[in-house]
């Protein structure tokens, strides 16, 4: 059996597939980005979910693309982990930006951006893939992401820099005070996506002329740190993978077009793509 992951920070998509390659099933666990999650706690998370523990021994081969798998000390603390559970299996650890390169690849070369949770970014030419810059994490980066939207939310909330309309809606649909965002910010394993919880908020309010500007303030921020610095930016396709550029399509490629760049597809959930890539390029090599 073989199981193709895309963790993100918030939740990981799980597809598992049998010795042919054909669908077998399909499940979800809690994130497991190692720079927010005690590793230790890893394995009995993997437990909790009957699917994975019911089929633990019969995979063979698990390829696992993971936020905060950027660096290799993170890349170990995982495989231990799930080596304890998955004892059988050929274990395959890659970054999360390598999932969004596959699963957005078209045949051309192109830039390819996460906008979720987090962001990220990199340049995908099929064969290699090239980052210009690092992943400054939540606290100091993150541009653009469920994240970034929901610090500004929270701060404009608390600083009464929102229009009292929604202070009010946005009131009313957290009852928010300023003792548990304080503990959820300092004193959770997951606070980016604590924070990123807040974006949510936007999306059915998106045409709001506050919350349009917000998004598209923030977006274009993201384009002109992670994107613009490359040099293939004005040249090639840009593609999107993740819920923020999903919901925010409309947003996002007016901010683009506004800095001249060309958005080709968005991508919300990339795990089909990715089984499919896997599909095509990497099983017939097993």
């Amino acid at each position: 059996m073989i199981v193709i992951v895309d963790g993100g920070s918030t939740k990981c998509d799980w597809v598992l597939l049998d010795e042919k390659g054909d669908h077998f099933d399909k499940t979800e666990t809690i994130g497991f980005n190692p720079n927010i999650i005690d590793s230790s706690l890893i394995p009995q998370e993997l437990l909790k979910n009957d699917l994975l523990a019911a089929h633990r021994f019969q995979i063979t081969h698990l390829f696992f693309y993971g936020s905060g798998c950027g660096v290799e000390a993170n890349r170990q603390r995982i495989s231990e982990a799930f080596s304890t559970i998955f004892t059988s299996a050929k274990l395959v650890i890659k970054e999360d930006l390598t999932a969004a390169a596959y699963a957005a690849y078209n045949g051309s070369p192109a830039i390819v951006c996460i906008l979720g949770t987090g962001s990220n970014a990199c340049y995908f030419d099929g064969e290699q893939i090239k980052r210009e810059l690092p992943s400054l994490g939540f606290l100091i980066g993150d541009e653009g992401s469920g994240c970034a939207l929901g610090k500004i939310l929270v701060r404009n909330y608390f600083m009464k820099k929102m229009p009292e309309e929604l202070r009010e809606e946005f009131a009313s649909e957290y009852n928010l005070d300023i003792d548990t965002l304080i503990k959820n910010m300092y004193h959770n394993a997951r606070a980016n996506a604590y924070l990123a919880g807040f974006s949510k908020f936007i999306v059915p309010r998106k045409n709001h002329p506050y919350l349009q500007h917000l998004v598209y303030e923030e977006l274009k921020n993201y384009l002109d740190y992670q994107v613009i610095p490359y040099s293939e930016s004005k040249t090639c396709e840009i593609n999107f993978i993740g819920s923020i550029a999903y919901y925010y399509e409309d947003i996002l490629r007016a901010a683009a077009s506004d800095l001249h760049l060309n958005v080709g597809k968005i991508v919300q959930k990339p795990i089909e793509s990715l089984v499919e890539y896997h599909r095509e390029y990497i099983l017939p090599e097993l």
